[in-house]
C-alpha cells in the first residue's frame, strides 16, 4: 500500500487525485493533506479520508480548523505554513508525495521530498522550471523518483517507460490546445477579459494555470520542464497545436516511428497512471471512443500571437537564471492581469522586459535559486509600476 501526502489537496489536481484514491482504498492511504485558502474543503477532505496530518496556510487557519474538528473524534494533527508542508513532504512514513502546489510556492516542499527518498508525483512544473538540474541531482543522490502528472509529460513518460534508450529519441512533440484564444487575432487579444481568459475550452483548472494556458506560457514552462525531466536539448523539444486535447504529445524516434498516448482531457487519467506506476488502475474515466471522435487537427503555434511560448524557448537557451526570472515575472504578470492592473497583451511585455534585464548567474543551490527568484520579483514589480 502506498502512503501518500498531497501538497495542494484543495486545488484541481489535489481533488482529482483524491477522486482516484477514493476508488482504491486497498491500494492507497492518505497520510497528509495540505490546503491553502479553502478551509471548508480541507475540512471535508479530512473527515472523509482521515489523514494523520493536515496543513493550512497560517496560524489563524489552523485555529479555525482545530475548532471545526473538535466534534469529529479524529486524531488528525493540524500544522501550518512552510514547516508544515516540509514535514508532510519528508515524513518517513510517506512513500509518495503529490506535489500540486501552484507556482514557486511548491519548490521547497518538492525539494524536501526529493531529499527523503520519495516517489514524487509532480504537477508543480514551476519547481522544475526554477530548479530542474538541482532537483534531478537531489533525486539521484537520495534515490527519489519523479513521475510527471501533467498530461503531456505523463504521456511522454509512458512512451519512454518502454522505450528508455535516450539515444533512440529524435525529438518529443508537446501538444497544446491553444486555450480560449487560439482563434483570436493578435489585435483582439488586447480586449479580452479575465473571465474570457479563465474559460478554457477543454480543461477545468485553477486561475493561474488557466491564464498560463491562455497566454501559452503554460506550454512554455512545459518545454523547460521537459528538458529537465527527459534530459533533452532544446532543439529536441517541439510544440504543436492540437485543439481537441485527445493526443497528449508524441515521441519521434530515429527510425521514423512516432508513438503517442491518447486519452480523454481529464486529469484523473495521468494521475491514475502516476499513482499506480508501474501498473495501471481504473481512473474513473472512460476510454476514447475512436469512432465518435471528431477530426484531429494539428498545426504550428503562432509565436507572434503567443509570445510567452517564444520567450520560454529563449529563456531555456539563455540559462538557469533566465528560466527562474521568466517564472517569477510571469507569476507577477498573471496576478496583475487577474487584479485588473494590466491587460492581457501586457503579460508577455512585462515578462520580456524582465527577461532581458536578467544577468547570467549560478543556480547551484537552493539559496542561489531563491536569491535569483527574489531579485527577479523585485525588478519585475519596478517594471510593473511603470506600466500601470
Amino acid at each position: 500500500m502506498k502512503i501518500i501526502s498531497i501538497l495542494g489537496s484543495t486545488g484541481s489536481i489535489g481533488k482529482s487525485t483524491l477522486s482516484v484514491i477514493n476508488l482504491h482504498p486497498d491500494k492507497f492511504k492518505v497520510f497528509a493533506l495540505g490546503g491553502f485558502n479553502n478551509i471548508d474543503l480541507l475540512l471535508e477532505q479530512t473527515i472523509k479520508f482521515k489523514p494523520s496530518f493536515i496543513v493550512t496556510k497560517d496560524l489563524l487557519s489552523k485555529k479555525i480548523l482545530m475548532d471545526k474538528l473538535k466534534d469529529s473524534k479524529l486524531d488528525t494533527e493540524v500544522l501550518y505554513g512552510k514547516e508544515g508542508y516540509n514535514f508532510i513532504a519528508s515524513n518517513e512514513a510517506v512513500t509518495t508525495v503529490v506535489a500540486a502546489i501552484t507556482g514557486s510556492a511548491g519548490l521547497i516542499s518538492t525539494i524536501e521530498a526529493a531529499k527523503n527518498c520519495k516517489q514524487i508525483l509532480l504537477a508543480n512544473k514551476e519547481s522544475m522550471v526554477m530548479a530542474g538540474k538541482f532537483i534531478n541531482r537531489i533525486c539521484a543522490e537520495n534515490n527519489s523518483t519523479l513521475i510527471p502528472i501533467d498530461s503531456e509529460h505523463n504521456a511522454i513518460f509512458q512512451v519512454l517507460s518502454s522505450n528508455s534508450d535516450a539515444k533512440e529519441v529524435k525529438k518529443i512533440i508537446l501538444t497544446a490546445s491553444g486555450g480560449p484564444f487560439r482563434e483570436h487575432s493578435l489585435q483582439n487579444l488586447e480586449k479580452v477579459t479575465v473571465e474570457e481568459a479563465l474559460n478554457h475550452p477543454n480543461w477545468k483548472m485553477g486561475k493561474k494555470i488557466s491564464i498560463d494556458s491562455a497566454t501559452m506560457m503554460n506550454k512554455g514552462l512545459e518545454v523547460i520542464e521537459a528538458s529537465h525531466l527527459f534530459r533533452l536539448d532544446i532543439e529536441k523539444i517541439e510544440v504543436v497545436m492540437h485543439p481537441q486535447s485527445i493526443i497528449h504529445s508524441f515521441v519521434e524516434f530515429i527510425d521514423g516511428s512516432s508513438l503517442s498516448q491518447l486519452g480523454s482531457p481529464d486529469m484523473r487519467v495521468p494521475i491514475a497512471y502516476a499513482l499506480s506506476y508501474p501498473n495501471r488502475i481504473y481512473s474513473g474515466v472512460d476510454g476514447v471512443l475512436l469512432d465518435k471522435l471528431p477530426s484531429l487537427d494539428f498545426y504550428k503555434p503562432d509565436l507572434k500571437k503567443f509570445r510567452c511560448l517564444d520567450l520560454s524557448y529563449q529563456a531555456l537557451a539563455m540559462g538557469d537564471a533566465h528560466c527562474i526570472s521568466l517564472n517569477a515575472s510571469n507569476e507577477i504578470a498573471v496576478e496583475a492581469f487577474l487584479s485588473g492592473k494590466i491587460n492581457f497583451t501586457q503579460i508577455p511585455e512585462l515578462i520580456e522586459r524582465m527577461l532581458f534585464k536578467t544577468e547570467v548567474m549560478n543556480a547551484n543551490s537552493v539559496e542561489d535559486i531563491l536569491e535569483i527568484d527574489n531579485l527577479a520579483r523585485i525588478e519585475t514589480n519596478k517594471i510593473l509600476n511603470k506600466l500601470i
